[in-house]
């Protein structure tokens, strides 16, 4: 399979940025380009996964068969610049921490290639990111749990419509719980 053949699972045109973002799914040949973003400085402090090449690929495995996550290429003008993961929150270890519905969603994301960072471009992606998620008819929260150390992107997840729920102890790290209702998400971007 040629990564250029593989269909977007989401398009749209974002005229602040005046941008095509795409998302589409990730399959293993994604490794070098998935195994050199997660060993981007930038990246290493939150995501924690700065494996060599053969863990990568066993660590990719497992997430790509995992069934309560898809994982996601995020593309601008076709050209793939970042990482997502959509997951079903009841299934996932945040439900320990709220009354999950089981059509929420939960966003875990990075950007990977270092010139892509400053720009602008995180609010826009996470805008789309969210827009797609909501399209799942039944969905009418997405959660997130970024690390409580990276406050620019909860920011961005602030700039975007989530709002601060509390502090939690995940497993690997203390985050910000914060939700995004879709009712309001819509009232504030359509």
């Amino acid at each position: 399979m040629s990564l250029s053949t593989l269909e977007y699972s989401y398009q749209t045109w974002d005229s602040k940025i005046n941008k095509f973002i795409a998302f589409r799914p990730v399959v293993l040949e994604d490794l070098p380009l998935i195994h050199n973003w997660m060993n981007q400085p930038h990246v290493i402090p939150f995501w924690n996964l700065a494996y060599d090449m053969e863990r990568m690929q066993q660590h990719l495995q497992k997430a790509i068969a995992d069934p309560h996550q898809t994982l996601y290429i995020g593309l601008l003008d076709d050209l793939p610049m970042s990482y997502w993961e959509s997951y079903w929150a009841a299934d996932d270890i945040v439900a320990r921490y709220y009354p999950a519905h089981p059509a929420d969603q939960g966003i875990h994301l990075l950007i990977g290639s270092p010139e892509f960072l400053g720009k602008g471009y995180a609010l826009p992606l996470l805008r789309a990111m969210t827009f797609f998620q909501f399209q799942h008819p039944e969905t009418s929260k997405i959660v997130t749990e970024p690390d409580s150390r990276n406050s620019k992107m909860i920011h961005v997840f602030k700039r975007c419509g989530f709002e601060f729920q509390a502090e939690i102890d995940l497993p690997d790290k203390r985050a910000a719980l914060m939700f995004c209702d879709r009712q309001s998400f819509m009232g504030r971007w359509r």
